[in-house]
């Protein structure tokens, strides 16, 4: 296909990828590393005397949420780094003069993300292999739900960097919400031992959604039903996909 489009986007997605590839122990290293603590500490140390969760030995538990725990934070992590880099070394003008229209941009940032995500999770199920079986009920949810949750979190991180002025704009955002999300997100425990008003509350984190949907499709167990997961997980990628777009086409934090 040699539509001027397609060669956009594939050449932003090609950059995007020799990107964080280049520098793998920077971008896909840690993650993995950091997985092989969790599990050693949480799965092997403190999951025997948890005992089992919803059926599952508690390693095998955490085992989805903390792939898809890399997934998420790599995907955003991508995504704002890359492009307040391009808005700081001032090469994003290059863009924006470009035939290329916003949408393929935002196309080839996101795409970058998701590659990124799906490349830490591969490497953070490799060692989880290590540790314990890894389960899988249902292939299509599974891909289904990663690549959406790389998506989301990808526009996430585009529209964080759109806003940002300085390098710790970039960090507040993963550090004050992503992470407190994440982890209340129910990686490491069942929405369900949690009492009221916990559980209400824990129901208004959409990472809980997405953890769930993903457990779903690797043990067949959820506290949340499948399509509604699914339905919140495609409506926060079309609003802030809208959002991102609008924000692409009026220069906001790029045009002076």
């Amino acid at each position: 296909m040699n539509h001027p489009y397609w060669i956009a986007y594939r050449t932003l997605v090609g950059k995007e990828v020799r990107r964080f590839s280049r520098i793998w122990v920077q971008t896909i290293l840690p993650s993995a590393v950091t997985t092989a603590l969790y599990f050693a500490i949480f799965g092997r140390l403190i999951g025997d005397r948890i005992g089992p969760m919803d059926g599952y030995a508690y390693i095998d538990f955490i085992v989805p949420g903390l792939i898809l725990m890399g997934v998420i934070t790599n995907a955003y992590a991508n995504a704002v780094s890359s492009f307040y880099q391009a808005k700081f070394g001032h090469f994003v003008e290059e863009l924006l003069v470009s035939p290329m229209p916003d949408w393929v941009v935002l196309a080839g940032y996101v795409s970058g993300a998701v590659a990124r995500g799906l490349a830490v999770g591969a490497a953070v199920t490799a060692v989880a292999l290590v540790f314990t079986e890894v389960h899988l009920y249902s292939l299509g949810v599974s891909l289904g739900i990663l690549v959406l949750t790389a998506v989301l979190f990808g526009l996430a991180g585009f529209i964080n960097a759109i806003y940002a002025n300085s390098f710790d704009d970039i960090s507040i955002i993963p550090t004050f919400v992503l992470t407190p999300l994440t982890y209340l997100g129910g990686v490491f425990y069942s929405i369900d031992l949690l009492g009221s008003p916990w559980r209400e509350l824990s129901l208004g984190n959409p990472v809980l959604y997405m953890i769930n949907a993903f457990r779903y499709g690797l043990l067949g167990v959820t506290d949340i039903p499948l399509w509604i997961a699914f339905g919140v997980v495609i409506a926060f990628i079309l609003v802030l996909g809208a959002v991102a777009l609008t924000l692409l086409h009026r220069g906001v934090g790029i045009k002076t």
